[in-house]
């Protein structure tokens, strides 16, 4: 591992990353060996295989970072941002400021980032003092020795919020990104031990900084708790029972909801007297594909508001689940004959949706209707069958003009749900391109660009989609690209190739920003990118992406 220079500056291996590529691309052997020693894509190839790679700009940075040892460029790019503005700032303060900002997330930081716990780390080592200074700091590091001593010396505090963001010990400590490094837990884990046996609050809460909100003027109604920040946050189940040993209310509206991600969190909430009714955690459940723990759900949601009306079954026949999440339904006693505000029943629905085996399941339960020649036609559509589909219209000639604004909205919400073959008949049949729909009310192109998805990004763009469609939060493609490729929502999502895609059909390339080195200007609006992708829009990346 290489060390960083004692100043290290962006710009600096941004130049680094653009000549390794440069080298790569020109078959330097000392080139495509730092990249096989370093980018796990090419360990182990040889010279010739590497080259087939057609590495990138990211690539280059990935391989940089984890030449000085780190996971991501985006750790570093954090890490060296972290010591820019420490060492800006005349406050002796700014840098517990700059590493709670990377040990924390930003509904506790206040910002819209993820917590960096390896930069955290790699920031902590040169500036071993940082416990010392601040025992607030202390619970963010695990440091027991700290802790121990501001517990003796002032017995109170082990419930006063302080600090850098103004938190309470319990929730400094049970909400550090360094909770999911190894060598750290232990240290973290006997902390929580510490101040629960000094008589710390186990409820301890802090009100969320995400924005609009902020560290000062946090949120007064959405309360961020220490239980959340084990269970919701860092998935630790071994901290979780701690907590509700200790007596933590399970019932903080958030824990169970953001512990979905962890089943084992869930169950221990679930053991502890979690009420799922009102959380939506039976509705947040159903965006993932975990049959055991939604019926585990179901199980403690007997007589939940949830389950009246049917909409849980709307939803899960919008989120795509399977006929056993169905069945399950079903049999918690949600009615099967349930319609939506526009009068469309849930069989018809699942038809909508390409889903003919849930469709099935409905009719097994009783219903019974016909089906008209509109929704026929959308059911060819949405299960990709363009022969079908063209069937129906060699005797309906005005499918799909003739279909209205709640069924055009299949198009964009299909597209959200990451199923490109019906997309591409549906636009193959005349669907209209533009319409917007899905969770923000974003055209097809957006919800493509959403989730990296370059293929469907293109074949959009090829028939008429345009990158200046808007989406619901009043931006257009080219903020959806900015949001996506800073948040990576999709794991493996190429966003650089969007970008391309999106410029080769009308978006302007873009301009650095004088007055933000962060952001840069696409059709005069400033804008922040990945910066593979500002690579790529300011024209640095000379070969066109995949």
């Amino acid at each position: 591992m290489k060390p960083l220079p004692s100043r290290p500056h962006i710009d600096q291996l941004k130049k680094q990353a653009k000549e390794l590529l440069a080298d790569y691309r020109r078959g330097d052997p000392a080139a495509i060996e730092r990249f096989r020693q370093s980018l796990p894509a090419a360990a182990g190839r040889a010279d010739a295989s590497i080259a087939q790679l057609h590495l990138r700009l990211r690539d280059a940075h990935s391989c940089i970072a984890r030449e000085y040892g780190f996971a991501s460029w985006e750790d570093l790019r954090s890490l060296i941002e972290a010591i820019r503005l420490s060492d800006k700032a005349s406050d002796p303060s700014a840098l517990a400021d700059a590493f709670a900002r990377l040990v924390y997330a930003g509904d506790i930081a206040g910002g819209m980032n993820r917590s960096r716990p390896g930069a955290a780390v790699r920031l902590l080592s040169d500036n071993p003092g940082l416990a010392a200074q601040n025992p607030w700091m202390a619970c963010a590091i695990g440091d027991v020795s700290v802790v121990r001593r501001q517990i003796e010396s002032a017995p109170s505090w082990i419930n006063e919020p302080g600090g850098p963001l103004a938190l309470p010990p319990l929730v400094a400590t049970t909400h550090s990104g360094l909770l999911r490094l190894a060598e750290h837990k232990a240290r973290l884990h006997e902390t929580v031990d510490l101040l629960l046996a000094a008589g710390a609050d186990p409820n301890q809460s802090v009100g969320s900084r995400w924005p609009p909100a902020s560290v000062a003027a946090p949120s007064k109604d959405h309360k961020l708790s220490a239980l959340y920040g084990a269970a919701g946050v860092n998935h630790d189940v071994e901290l979780t029972r701690r907590l509700l040993a200790a007596g933590a209310d399970p019932n903080d509206n958030e824990s169970l909801y953001h512990s979905l991600e962890s089943p084992a969190c869930t169950r221990v909430l679930l053991e502890a007297g979690a009420t799922v009714t009102g959380t939506n955690a039976l509705y947040r459940s159903l965006d993932f594909d975990d049959l055991d723990i939604f019926r585990l759900l179901l199980s403690h949601a007997a007589g939940a508001s949830e389950l009246q009306g049917g909409r849980l079954l709307l939803w899960a026949i919008r989120r795509r689940r399977s006929p056993a999440h169905i069945e399950a339904i079903l049999a918690a006693g949600v009615d099967p004959t349930v319609k939506t505000k526009d009068g469309v029943s849930a069989h018809v629905q699942a038809l909508r949706y390409g889903l003919p085996e849930v469709a099935e399941v409905l009719q097994q339960e009783g219903v019974k209707e016909s089906v008209t020649d509109d929704d026929l036609f959308i059911a060819a559509c949405a299960r990709g069958d363009i022969d079908a589909a063209r069937h129906i219209q060699s005797r309906r000639s005005d499918l799909p003009a003739a279909l209205s604004e709640s069924q055009f909205r299949l198009l964009p919400e299909l597209a959200a749900a990451g199923c490109g073959a019906p997309v591409r008949v549906m636009v193959e049949l005349g669907w209209p391109i533009a319409v917007r729909g899905g969770d923000w009310s974003a055209s097809a192109l957006n919800h493509a660009v959403f989730r990296g998805d370059a293929a469907l990004t293109q074949y959009l763009l090829e028939h008429g989609a345009s990158w200046t469609e808007e989406h619901g939060y009043g931006d257009n493609a080219c903020g959806t690209l900015s949001w996506a490729s800073l948040n990576e929502p999709v794991a493996d999502g190429d966003w650089v190739a969007c970008a391309a895609a999106l410029v080769a059909h009308g978006m302007p390339r873009a301009q650095r920003d004088p007055n933000d080195p962060t952001c840069v200007l696409v059709a005069g609006k400033s804008k922040q990118f990945s910066d593979d992708v500002s690579a790529f829009l300011l024209g640095e990346d000379v070969e066109h992406p995949r």
